[in-house]
């Protein structure tokens, strides 16, 4: 082969960032996880004396940070954020707009990206792992994801928003950790079964 031949067989780097822009499939399922969120959102809530109500919407966050991956689940739950920011009542209790951002809950939301990234990223090393460990690994991603950024942000926010001293703000964080070990099973639960199902996701999952 010549040389000119095989510069011509070579991929280019424009044509390598090509193939790694979203298709699609990728954007629909973005859109579809996007709502997945907005639709757990609106679910009643069980409220708190802090103001901030339990609800599924971190399930449905987590989950699109496993099935989708990082980037993939970061990009639905920030449509999510955006939509409702912008003015659709998305949040809990049909709220929307900037004014969630002087809320008790707005720590909460905003955790809700980085979350989603980084469950994607850890859930990403986890198939790779055998499958006897797959629900354990999805399932300490979401809680490392959870940890990390949830609970932390939302103390804050508490702090921030709701004036509460870091005690106080910390209990009230606490009451969510029961309801957040069991929707992170559930996640993890709900992750194996569809990468059994379409093993080709997981493979696909960035």
């Amino acid at each position: 082969m010549s040389t000119s031949s095989a510069k011509a067989a070579a991929p280019s780097p424009r044509g390598q960032a090509l193939r790694r822009h979203w298709t699609a499939t990728d954007l629909s399922l973005i859109a579809v996880f996007a709502a997945l969120v907005a639709s757990f959102s609106l679910l009643p809530g069980v409220p708190l004396g802090a103001g901030v109500p339990i609800t599924l919407q971190t399930l449905a966050v987590m989950l699109a940070g496993i099935i989708l991956g990082a980037s993939r689940g970061a990009a639905a739950v920030a449509l999510f954020l955006a939509a409702g920011l912008a003015g659709l009542p998305v949040f809990s209790g049909f709220s929307g707009g900037l004014g969630v951002l002087a809320g008790p809950s707005a720590g909460y939301l905003l955790a809700f990206v980085p979350a989603s990234f980084t469950v994607g990223l850890l859930s990403r090393a986890a198939l790779r792992r055998g499958r006897r460990t797959r629900f354990l690994l999805l399932f300490a991603s979401a809680m490392a994801a959870s940890f990390i950024f949830v609970h932390p942000m939302g103390i804050a926010g508490l702090m921030l928003n709701a004036k509460l001293e870091f005690p106080a703000a910390l209990a009230a964080d606490m009451a969510f950790w029961p309801g957040d070990v069991l929707k992170n099973l559930l996640a993890a639960a709900v992750g194996v079964s569809v990468f059994t199902a379409f093993p080709r996701l997981a493979a696909k999952s960035r």
